[in-house]
Formats: C-alpha cells, structure tokens, sequence
C-alpha cells in the first residue's frame, strides 16, 4: 500500500536534524550532484535553518564526508562484530560479512555512488581519514581470510590481499548494474557473491 503524504511527512519530522539534513544532501547530491546543490537547498529540503545545520556540520564538504563515513562506521560495526563470533567457523565467518557488505552498500547505494563520484571535492584530511577506516575495515576481512588459510579451509595459492581486492572491486561496481525492483533484491545478490567467494576460496579436492 502507498504511503501518504502525512505519513511521510510525519516520519521526516520524527527524524533529528542530522538525520533530514543527511537525507536532503543524499538526494540532492544524487539528483544534482555535489557542486550542483547549495547549503541553502539542502536546508530548505531538510526544512531547518542554516544556523542550525552549522550546529552540526561546518560546511557542505562535511555533509557530504558524513553522507558515505556514516555507511562505512555502520559496515565496520557489523563486520567487527560478525569476525568476534567466538565458535563460528571461519568460512561461515567470512560468507556472513560478504553478504553484509552487499546487502548494506545496495541499501545504501545513492551514499556510497555519491561519495565516491565527488570524493575528490573533499579536504585531503578527510580523504585521509576515509581511507584509513576503509584500509581497516579491509584488514579486518583479510585477517578472517589468512586464518582460514592457515586452517587449511581456505586455498592458499592466492594471497588475501588480492582476494580482498578482488571481492571489494565487484562490491565498488554494484552501482553500475544493480537496479532496485529487478528480479534480484540486495539479500539475493548478496547470498550469491557470498556463496561464490566462499566457493573460490575452498582448496582444490
């Protein structure tokens, strides 16, 4: 059933204003790109005063560092804790956080195509702090990799490093063919890259 106008509305009001200035920059971005969009439309979108969107953001660069920094703190915290399930075999692991992945960045998919398309409009700092949380973030995968390698689970002719360069060059490629309301939804998508990366992994019998 389509929702309403009040409903909508009603739920936009419940939201904090970090969370409908967020919302209005994440459209905005998407439909007019970065350089395209002003604070004042994103303020006006988020039906909040200027003052108040300084509050929390400085600029507009901040706004646009928090649209894809917030999708990637959100990954990490399921992947932290996905990697610390004590009694979980590796593999299991490991297909758990695949999927996680997939699944939260085609939930996510106007924040992250945003992000990385005006990357380079933000400061060098945060473009610093954003790799180095993507570097960890990476680490924390690879590391669940290695020890399924060391385990004997997992191949070991093909280092980590490129197995985790090669699953996170097709999750940074979503964009440009997944199309929400096609035949697969992101938990799909996600069960099938999971299950071929676990798959791949396994030694030769």
């Amino acid at each position: 059933m389509a929702r309403t106008q009040q409903a909508v509305e009603a739920d936009a009001a419940n939201r904090s204003v970090p969370e409908r200035l967020l919302g209005a920059a994440t459209r905005l971005f998407a439909e007019r790109g970065y350089e395209g969009t002003s604070v004042q439309e994103v303020v006006a979108a988020a039906g909040v005063t200027k003052g108040a969107m300084y509050h929390y953001f400085g600029s507009k660069d901040d706004l646009l560092y928090e649209v894809y920094a917030r999708v990637l703190r959100m990954q990490t915290e399921h992947l932290v804790r996905i990697a610390a399930q004590e009694g979980a075999p590796v593999a299991d692991r490991v297909r758990d956080a695949a999927a996680d992945v997939i699944v939260t960045s085609i939930a996510n998919m106007d924040d992250t195509v945003i992000f990385f398309r005006s990357m380079h409009q933000l400061s060098e700092d945060k473009q610093r702090a954003v790799r180095a949380e993507r570097r960890r973030y990476h680490k924390i995968f690879r590391d669940m990799v290695v020890q399924g390698q060391e385990e004997g689970i997992f191949r070991t002719d093909v280092p980590a490093d490129l197995v985790v360069n090669y699953f996170f060059g097709s999750v940074h490629h979503l964009s440009t063919w997944y199309h929400p309301g096609g035949t697969l939804t992101g938990e799909d998508v996600g069960r099938h890259f999971a299950d071929l990366l676990v798959a791949g992994l396994r030694p030769e019998s």
